[in-house]
């Protein structure tokens, strides 16, 4: 019985509707920029499989690492401990943050990272006597699932059952370069009519929105504005950290840093699961108290799992090597190329890139999900490239080690879907 099969028994997957999906597809085997199929086909990974193996799948030298950590220590509890992974992969991550960050908290995945964050806003104003309960996000953000996360998400197709549950929200548009003074009065106008607690975005590019991208200095407005008015900014680098954007992080693009930047996704190479939040010394210290109810008593049991912080060192060390770099660079420089050949394309609208994040719409109304949509996925794999249209958005952001071959390919058949329409 095929891998296809055995999953249909038992297993539901994420943004999946069962009823009208086709089954899921096997994959038994991945390496660098390809995955492989039960049926031994293979697949150009397009999108580092959610903007997380961006080293390559399996690369050796992190599975070096994380193999020779399994042989000393895989877990340990992390209330009241800790151990050598966890702090050398401090040391290493702060050396490369914006320097304003000197505190890293850590949890399990995305949504966990922005929902400490929300917590530290909201309590660091509580613990400081002051109480502001609401938050401000851009329109059409996307920050995760869970609770608080989904409060600040303003796609709703993915929370509109739960709209009367969550936190208290207001949003702005995004800044785009030509509506830069309009966001920063309504923007204005929020803060003096709410006791505003913090203010989370996705830097300069909001990944779920379908690639939507903001203009740095727009965004670095409302960062000062909002420093002027005591509100926490939450950096939201789930999906642009790490070297995506041609930065180590995307808010090294703007000259005002955040007050908190939330990291999972590449942190650990796409090899397991984690996820850290990081802060100013000012968020830490409104919790540094002798009174114990001043602390944040938040918590999970894989916190700082040895196996995952070694594999999060190991991918800082590539990220930093030339090779690593000189590469991100000719990925830039073969995006840019095609950019300029595709912008003339009749069915092609609003070409736009940052870093290694490649996108355009399709000239035509699709559904997120619809069948237009999926009739490009479908035409894509079957071309053996793995790319996931968000509705009539198509996108890349390859792994920083794909071939230029590999790369030419994708291209390559991106002109071909056009085709299709």
């Amino acid at each position: 019985m095929s891998l296809q099969e055995r999953d249909k028994k038992h297993i539901w997957h994420p943004l999946t509707q069962h009823k009208t999906s086709k089954a899921s597809l096997g994959i038994v085997k991945a390496s660098g920029s390809i995955l492989w199929d039960e049926k031994g086909n293979q697949y150009i990974d397009g999108i580092a499989s959610w903007y997380t193996a961006m080293y390559g799948h399996c690369n050796p030298y992190i599975t070096s690492k994380v193999t020779a950590q399994m042989l000393s220590l895989d877990q340990v509890v992390f209330s009241g401990f800790t151990h050598e992974p966890a702090v050398e992969l401090s040391e290493k991550l702060i050396e490369i943050l914006p320097n304003n960050q000197q505190k890293l908290f850590f949890s399990d995945n995305g949504s966990t990272s922005v929902e400490i964050a929300i917590k530290m806003a909201m309590q660091y104003h509580f613990n400081k006597g002051e109480k502001r309960t609401t938050l401000l996000a851009f329109e059409d953000g996307f920050h995760g699932d869970t609770f608080g996360a989904m409060s600040v998400s303003g796609l709703s197709v993915y929370n509109g059952p739960f709209e009367g549950l969550l936190l208290n929200v207001y949003r702005i548009p995004a800044p785009n370069g030509t509506n830069n003074k309009e966001v920063i009065e309504l923007a204005s106008k929020l803060i003096s009519e709410h006791a505003i607690a913090g203010f989370i975005y996705e830097p300069l590019v909001q990944g779920a929105a379908a690639m939507k991208m903001n203009n740095a200095e727009g965004l670095n407005k409302l960062l000062q504005l909002c420093n002027e008015n005591n509100i926490i900014t939450i950096a939201d680098e789930v999906m642009t950290g790490f070297g995506k954007t041609g930065t180590n992080f995307a808010s090294e693009h703007m000259a005002t840093q955040p007050d908190i930047i939330c990291l999972s996704k590449a942190l650990t190479a796409g090899l397991l699961p984690m996820a850290i939040t990081t802060c100013t010394q000012d968020i830490y210290d409104a919790f540094y108290s002798d009174e114990l109810a001043k602390g944040l008593f938040h918590g999970h049991t894989y916190t700082a799992n040895p196996l995952a912080c070694r594999a999060a060192i190991a991918g800082i060390e590539l990220l930093q090597t030339d090779t690593m770099q000189t590469n991100i660079k000719r990925i830039i420089a073969s995006h840019q190329s095609f950019a300029s050949t595709i912008k003339e394309h009749p069915k092609v609208k609003n070409v736009r890139q940052l870093g290694v994040i490649f996108a355009f719409d399709v000239d035509i109304e699709m559904e997120r999900y619809g069948d237009s949509r999926n009739q490009l996925f479908d035409f894509f794999m079957k071309q053996g490239v793995f790319l996931r249209p968000l509705g009539n958005t198509i996108y890349i952001l390859p792994p920083f080690v794909i071939t230029e071959d590999e790369l030419q390919k994708i291209y390559t058949v991106i002109e071909a879907s056009l085709a299709l329409f």
